[in-house]
């Protein structure tokens, strides 16, 4: 049995997978925000939780929004920014006395559909979460490319390319940084966006409706977000090529953007042809999970 832990901002998940990937336990709770020492307990209490209903010990994967740095061996870039510096693997591995494979939440997902989901089979699987945070991950012949200072993948810090004069310098990330691609091309940012076209903070979905709908404010914010993801996918598409493009996050679930993000992408890809699918992922947003629990 393996064991798979999606450690986010606002919940926490595990689920146990059979042999053959077939999914046999899962439970959600909600994080102990701000609270290091209550998030190990809260992932000891899941796994114990998971082991007792199933009756089966399991190999254990967590995936958290960071990564865990080479040259210290302490969490770095989480945007759950309580976990930063901190030494994650020894500290769960204290714990719960077994071993305990950590990686970036991203990957997690790029490793999860490039091994049965939206990217199977594919050689380079690049996988993008566009929910509250805006991140990716990268799956090179189904296994996480972590890089150097494991630090590959980090799609999201970079600013959004092609920087229109009315869009520099852009807004600020909670990196510190202005015009970042997390900050524009998450669902944070498409509401953000919509309320300061419009005066009113609404949900993804409830910008959508109006959008359909006509509403101009709406059809504008959604059209500068289609036109930032885009520039930032062909980015990719220049750097690194991928077979498949997979989206992950509440945001994946607007059907629109499969058919207008090849288009808007089109201009800035450096090739007289292009391709490459933009898939929804699989999954779904237990993708992460799953892709935790396919460490091992």
């Amino acid at each position: 049995m393996r064991l798979g832990i999606d450690w986010g901002g606002t919940k926490m998940e595990i689920i146990a997978l059979g042999e053959t990937g077939a999914e046999i336990y899962r439970k959600r709770v909600p994080t102990p925000r701000d609270d290091y020492r209550g998030c190990i307990e809260t992932v000891a209490d899941l796994i114990t939780g998971a082991e007792a209903k199933t009756g089966q010990t399991g190999t254990i994967g967590l995936g958290i929004p960071g990564s865990i740095s080479p040259g210290t061996g302490l969490v770095k870039n989480a945007n759950s920014t309580w976990m930063n510096g901190m030494p994650l693997d020894k500290d769960l591995e204290a714990r719960l006395g077994r071993p305990v494979r950590i990686e970036n939440d991203a990957n997690c997902l790029a490793v999860s559909e490039a091994t049965d989901g939206a990217g199977a089979g594919a050689h380079l699987v690049h996988a993008i979460i566009i929910g509250t945070g805006c991140g990716s991950g990268i799956a090179i012949d189904g296994k996480a490319h972590r890089g150097a200072n494991g630090i590959g993948g980090e799609w999201g810090a970079i600013p959004v390319p092609w920087m229109t004069a009315d869009e520099f310098p852009g807004p600020e990330s909670w990196t510190g940084h202005r015009g970042a691609i997390d900050r524009w091309c998450s669902g944070t940012g498409f509401q953000l966006d919509y309320q300061e076209r419009a005066g009113v903070l609404l949900k993804g979905d409830e910008i959508m409706t109006r959008k359909r709908a006509g509403e101009p404010m709406a059809v504008a914010a959604y059209e500068a977000y289609v036109h930032r993801l885009a520039r930032a996918l062909a980015m990719s598409a220049n750097l690194l090529d991928p077979d498949v493009f997979v989206l992950g996050g509440g945001m994946s679930n607007i059907d629109e953007l499969y058919d207008d993000l090849p288009g808007a992408m089109m201009p800035y890809v450096f090739s007289d042809v292009y391709e490459v699918p933009i898939r929804k992922a699989r999954h779904g947003d237990s993708s992460g999970v799953r892709g935790a629990a396919w460490l091992w």
